[in-house]
């Protein structure tokens, strides 16, 4: 009888144990990434993964999903990097993404790359202030425009890629 009544309290703690895992898991990452066939814009992803930037483009047309913060970043990016840059097309699309998520730390970092291509150093500190905001302990974003932003600064306010 004492090792059922053990078992049976083994067991019991072992579920509260995995349920209690369970859901820090979950509170740790509240938003799981969509699986590869669920999220439509993976196959444009994975061409700017290789740096294909004409068949990422293409594939965002497919997708058109243009009340999308993501999908307007991606486009704004894929313009930006493509063989012949579309930099008023790439400004555009990361605003729009900004319109409809004005926290969107990829589109503040892309955007404010390209005002540092195109020798914006203000509306480029913009967007770097605004992640600054954004990010609610050091994100990745802020650290790499933070590192373009220097780096302008330092070249006497030219861009080098």
């Amino acid at each position: 009888m004492k090792t059922i009544a053990l078992l049976n309290t083994l067991s019991r703690f072992a579920a509260v144990a995995a349920l209690a895992a369970s859901s820090t898991a979950f509170a740790a990452d509240s938003t799981p990434a969509p699986s590869p066939a669920a999220d439509k814009l993976s196959a444009a992803r994975a061409e700017i993964k290789a740096e294909r930037w004409k068949a990422a483009i293409e594939e965002l047309v497919k997708v058109n999903d243009t009340s999308s913060a993501d999908w307007n970043n991606l486009m704004g990016y894929s313009m930006r990097k493509a063989k012949s840059p579309d930099y008023p097309a790439a400004e555009r699309y990361y605003n729009e993404a900004l319109r409809i998520d004005p926290k969107h730390r990829g589109a503040l970092e892309y955007s404010g790359e390209l005002y540092l291509v195109l020798g914006d150093l203000p509306k480029a500190e913009e967007r770097l202030s605004a992640l600054d905001k954004a990010c609610f302990l050091p994100c990745d974003e802020h650290k790499e425009l933070k590192k373009a932003v220097a780096k302008f600064k330092a070249n006497g306010n030219k861009y080098t890629p």
